[in-house]
């Protein structure tokens, strides 16, 4: 308040003293009057910007507050008697020298020094303003940073929630082709236990991470379709493929693909006699990353919402890509789901996200 105050008081003294200026028909008093708008807005600029100058240095140099507001007021003390003596001498010294030889339009004034006491009162004011601004822009960063990991955290519970679990309904069926096998086919039950422990191992040893590379991601659901194959034998067919190599080194969320191969195995081969066949394609077109898992099975129905295990990825992608990714049901011109996701987004997303040290 008291800073505003003393700033519309110098704007009405400008106001002032430039109403005199062009009334004044003694030139000598208009060029007196032209000095002192000149130095007082002098003054006025280098107050402020060596102030402003200082402050950050003197917060990182400085711990008392005192002695920055000493250094502040013996530089700018210094500052203006330098820059005060220059313009006397450019600009005033000519119309003292005239005004001297008219002894009765001298009038009496206050020491130099009480001026320099306004000034100095002005910069310790501006410090004391700047380092207030400073510490509450540093305690609004601090909450925003808060705020920012909060949000974070919230995330990666959102996610952990909605991580897919192994159905219980697959490892029912998983455990009963391996009792069915081990009279029948021992070697057979002996693969898919080692196949189920393996995808049980991926399954269990996350260690909280939410992402895994598309390499480990593929694995696991050629494991899961190995397994799913030891059940059903001759009736399913399966083929994993990446056009490019360089993909395999993406981070994605994990079992991002394994509930879409588990709902073509259970809602397209499980419904067929004959053979039944699942082609996973991995593929960038466009600057975005397409995963595709196509099924031979019956058609989408129009009212098919995918049930939880796609619920779960639509929710998952939300979160982590925004409108950046999407996923379509296909019946034409092949059956299968398509996830699409920006390239771009796969990176800064694995990134925010990653746990820092």
């Amino acid at each position: 308040m008291f800073l505003g105050a003393l700033l519309v008081y110098g704007c009405n003294a400008i106001i002032y003293f430039t109403n005199l200026i062009i009334n004044a028909n003694d030139p000598t008093m208009a060029g007196l009057y032209r000095f002192l708008i000149v130095q007082n807005m002098t003054n006025g600029a280098v107050v402020f910007l060596l102030t402003w100058a200082l402050s950050g240095w003197l917060t990182h140099q400085l711990p008392s507050i005192w002695q920055r507001h000493l250094v502040v007021s013996f530089a700018v003390l210094v500052s203006i008697i330098a820059i005060n003596t220059g313009l006397y001498f450019v600009l005033l010294k000519p119309y003292v020298d005239e005004l001297m030889k008219r002894p009765g339009l001298i009038e009496e004034t206050a020491p130099w020094y009480i001026y320099a006491l306004g000034d100095l009162l002005i910069a310790n004011i501006f410090l004391y303003v700047l380092q207030q601004g400073r510490q509450l822009t540093r305690k609004l960063s601090e909450q925003e940073f808060q705020l920012l990991n909060m949000e974070k955290l919230k995330t990666r519970a959102e996610l952990d929630a909605l991580q897919a679990k192994i159905n219980p309904h697959f490892l029912y069926n998983a455990l009963n082709s391996i009792a069915s096998l081990v009279h029948d086919d021992p070697d057979k039950a002996e693969e898919m236990t080692l196949l189920l422990s393996k995808l049980f191992r991926y399954s269990t040893g996350r260690d909280g991470e939410l992402f895994a590379s598309l390499a480990d991601e593929l694995e696991m659901v050629r494991t899961y379709l190995q397994v799913e194959q030891v059940r059903f034998g001759n009736r399913l067919t399966f083929s994993v493929e990446v056009s490019d190599p360089a993909l395999n080194e993406l981070k994605l969320p994990q079992f991002l693909l394994q509930p879409i191969v588990e709902n073509a195995i259970k809602h397209g081969i499980a419904k067929r006699a004959d053979a039944g066949r699942i082609d996973v394609r991995i593929y960038e077109k466009n600057g975005e990353l397409n995963l595709c898992v196509h099924d031979n099975g019956p058609g989408f129905p129009d009212d098919m919402d995918g049930g939880y295990g796609l619920r779960s990825i639509q929710d998952k992608l939300k979160l982590l890509y925004g409108d950046d990714a999407r996923v379509e049901l296909q019946n034409w011109p092949l059956k299968q789901v398509l996830l699409s996701i920006l390239m771009t987004k796969i990176k800064s997303s694995h990134a925010s996200l990653t746990p820092e040290a």
